[in-house]
């Protein structure tokens, strides 16, 4: 296909210059391997897996496919315990314990979400995939050079110029541009401040003069019109994440998937609720009755255990009231069709737009 800017696909070995975000708890091997096979790149979340699931889907994803593909990793610092704070929070969430005829004295486990380390370095190292991903920055100087010795193309998120400009400093081959209106977590990792994130097409063009790596746009983007902008000011490909939640292959909750159907009547918000750290999903009832950011919220990724009995509580009836239900603020341009499909499509669509189809 006639794309202008070649250098992502060639680095990476694609066609469509189009990347499904790799969203922990929703992606599946099946969603990895259909947009690989369409010829983009389908990427793996391995936050939320241990080390053997990580490798089980690895192997699925190889048996099913020989195109590129990536793995994406967590890049936080395991907080310390903090037993004040989390008695704070469970007792901020006890009346709806009480509502539901649970018990809030009993603590639950905390959240868990897994940082890159020594064992899914190992894992890189003997999967040897063709991308390496990051969030909230990169890992330790020698566990990155491990990596890069595999021969992975690394990339990580930028929410601002100044991190764009240490990423390529730490020798990042390609820089993700994630804008204020991304679903799911936000890759900040220089600073916590939410008040100096800024919308992708801000964002955008000033990370491509700010770099000179190529430069992939995240967040606000629904359809051909979003990804033909985004070429515009520059990106060399988009990474897309709330499009893909409306495929068959995406493993989300249905009060996660009716939410998504009634995108165009319902609001998104940064939040901390679910995680302790801040992320764009659909506003519920938890979100709206304590506010979606509460300095209650144990740091990431504990404050999640806490909602978890509630969750368990009140999903069964169909309810989304306390679960995170992350969406981009696109939400509402999104069409459930299978992600090859949809990967293929958006692709025409695009060229069409530019009069290169």
């Amino acid at each position: 296909m006639p794309w202008t800017d070649r250098r992502l696909l060639d680095l990476l070995g694609i066609e469509l210059p189009i990347i499904q975000a790799p969203m922990a708890g929703s992606t599946t091997p099946e969603m990895v391997v259909a947009v690989s096979q369409a010829g983009g790149l389908g990427s793996l979340p391995c936050a939320a897996l241990t080390v053997a699931q990580a490798r089980d889907a690895v192997v699925a994803i190889r048996a099913a496919t020989g195109r590129p593909f990536g793995m994406n990793f967590f890049c936080h610092e395991p907080p310390s315990p903090d037993p004040a704070r989390a008695a704070a929070w469970q007792a901020a969430l006890a009346p709806y314990y009480r509502e539901l005829g649970l018990d809030p004295a009993v603590l639950p486990p905390p959240g868990a979400r897994a940082p890159f380390d020594e064992a899914f370095c190992a894992l890189v190292e003997e999967a040897r995939p063709a991308v390496c991903s990051f969030h909230f920055g990169l890992p330790g100087p020698a566990l990155l050079q491990r990596v890069k010795r595999t021969g992975a193309r690394i990339l990580s998120s930028a929410t601002t110029v100044a991190e764009a400009r240490w990423l390529e400093a730490q020798g990042c081959d390609a820089i993700i541009a994630m804008g204020l209106e991304a679903g799911g977590h936000r890759g900040n990792f220089l600073s916590d401040d939410m008040a100096t994130q800024i919308g992708t097409f801000a964002l955008l063009p000033q990370v491509v003069d700010a770099v000179s790596v190529p430069v992939i746009a995240a967040g606000g983007i629904g359809d051909a019109r979003g990804i033909r902008a985004a070429l515009a000011l520059g990106a060399s490909a988009v990474q897309l994440g709330t499009l893909y939640l409306f495929t068959p292959e995406a493993r989300i909750p249905a009060p996660h998937r009716a939410a998504l159907r009634q995108a165009a009547g319902r609001e998104t918000a940064l939040t901390n609720l679910f995680t302790g750290r801040p992320a764009r999903g659909f506003v519920n009832r938890v979100m709206r009755e304590l506010g979606p950011v509460s300095a209650l919220a144990p740091a990431f990724p504990t404050a999640g255990g806490s909602l978890a009995p509630l969750r368990a509580a009140t999903e069964p009836a169909g309810s989304g009231d306390f679960m995170s239900l992350w969406a981009g603020q696109a939400a509402a341009l999104g069409r459930e069709m299978p992600a090859g499909a949809l990967t293929r499509l958006l692709a025409e669509e695009t060229l069409a737009l530019s009069g290169r189809g």
